[in-house]
């Protein structure tokens, strides 16, 4: 059993990269945000006592669990060792999940409280999980926030198993489920085999401000568990924000994370104030995450100069004040008829801007591949080689080579493989938005 330390909140620091240098009539303006937090997690920091935690797992027990019969055998094991690497006093709660939810530890509407006998009265429960039944799950989720519900936490965190296409509710139940619990919990999400459905998995991962995989072998499933729950184990504040601030005739081109993967925030901007908008970032542990943030300025004259965006860090008040600002960072626009200057890229804008590139044509060669387009997907796959060798992504450039030859890589040469196993078709899908940091 993992014997961790109560985690302390980080302390956040945020750092902005850009060339701030436009030329005159230049108006676009990129910035690369790192933000990092520090002193939280495991570590023993000393911004005050985090609140309590919560984890629900839901493990996927419908019929095709049993085909093979390692499915079962695996999640049954690989929640059992999640359960060991609960840090004593987090709260926590067992589901089984097929075309309905249903309880299997505590099962008393609420959660239990992980000691020495609530670990093993949980892993005695999981021996009498069985497989048998459909795929709902919409139905899960919404139980598991009921259960993060039922008690005061600040961090709640679900972990989710799946083997199959959610073929018991509609794509808007689905979307329904997660719009409902999207800012009450995260949530990572975990396909095993190859018979789900990648864009579901990814899909409920995004919206919760998870992580997404695949275990194709079941036989992962025990150490990929442990990860994740001491992953969730190390998280110190919830809720945090990153609050963008604009002057007036400021527009907001985009928010994404970009590291350590690629995810469109632009979407999820809710207002925050006169010109103030919060876009949700989830728990934080001791980790660093960066953000390209892209606005359009008005025009100017050369020699002039303006704050393009105010970027901060903002969290819940543990009292139930106004949101805390943890940190900020500027992003400033100069006009300057210095052609070298102006014209000059940052390297952590071209980088990333490179990465969601190959996140994007990984997923459009993947598509046209399944469709029957073979230019089509030679193309795209082939930029996406040149892309990750040029920006030393080695992890995706080693699952692309599963899917194509690779004649050049500095040129993006490739042939598609006539013959491909699902599993690396699957694994590079789900992990096409993974991306590598920039060199300082």
């Amino acid at each position: 059993m993992a014997n961790f330390s109560k985690p302390t909140a980080p302390r956040f620091s945020v750092d902005v990269y850009q060339n701030e240098f436009l030329p005159e009539g230049g108006r676009d303006v990129s910035a690369i945000v790192t933000v990092t937090s520090t002193g939280g997690g495991t570590s023993g920091g000393h911004a005050g006592h985090a609140g309590a935690a919560g984890v629900v797992i839901m493990v996927d027990c419908s019929g095709s669990m049993d085909y093979p019969a390692t499915k079962m055998r695996g999640a049954r094991e690989a929640t059992a060792a999640a359960v060991d690497t609960l840090r004593d006093g987090t709260h926590f709660a067992l589901v089984a999940g097929t075309h309905v939810a249903k309880e299997v530890y505590p099962g008393n509407g609420g959660l239990a409280v992980a000691d020495a006998r609530t670990r093993a009265e949980a892993k005695e429960a999981l021996r009498r999980l069985s497989a048998g039944g459909g795929t709902a799950i919409g139905t899960w989720l919404r139980l598991a926030d009921r259960l993060l519900s039922s008690a005061e936490l600040t961090i709640r965190h679900g972990i989710l198993l799946t083997d199959g296409r959610n073929e018991h509710e509609s794509p808007e139940e689905l979307r329904a489920a997660l719009d409902a619990c999207a800012g009450r919990f995260t949530c990572d999400a975990r396909g095993v085999g190859t018979d789900w459905e990648v864009k579901e998995v990814t899909g409920i991962a995004s919206a919760l401000l998870g992580t997404a995989d695949i275990v194709a072998d079941p036989a992962g499933l025990a150490a990929d568990f442990t990860a994740m729950m001491e992953h969730a184990m190390g998280k110190g504040v919830a809720d945090v924000a990153l609050r963008l601030w604009t002057p007036v005739g400021v527009e907001i081109l985009f928010v994404k994370q970009v590291a350590p993967a690629v995810e469109d925030l632009s979407g999820r901007r809710t207002e925050a104030g006169p010109r103030a908008g919060d876009y949700p970032t989830g728990s934080w542990g001791d980790e660093s995450r960066d953000y390209h943030v892209s606005v359009r300025v008005p025009q100017a004259a050369v020699g002039q100069e303006m704050l393009a965006a105010r970027v901060s860090l903002i969290a819940p008040d543990p009292a139930g004040g106004d949101p805390r600002p943890l940190s900020q960072g500027l992003v400033r626009a100069v006009w300057t008829d210095d052609l070298a200057m102006s014209t000059s890229i940052n390297p952590q804008v071209a980088h990333y801007t490179g990465q969601a590139e190959l996140a994007d044509v990984i997923q459009q060669g993947l598509d046209a591949r399944k469709s029957g387009d073979r230019d089509g997907a030679t193309a795209k796959l082939g930029r996406a080689v040149q892309l990750a060798a040029a920006s030393g992504n080695a992890d995706t450039a080693k699952l692309l080579s599963k899917v194509v030859d690779v004649v050049d890589a500095a040129t993006g040469t490739v042939r598609l493989k006539a013959k491909v196993a699902e599993a690396d078709e699957m694994t590079l899908e789900t992990r096409s938005t993974k991306t590598v940091r920039v060199k300082r």
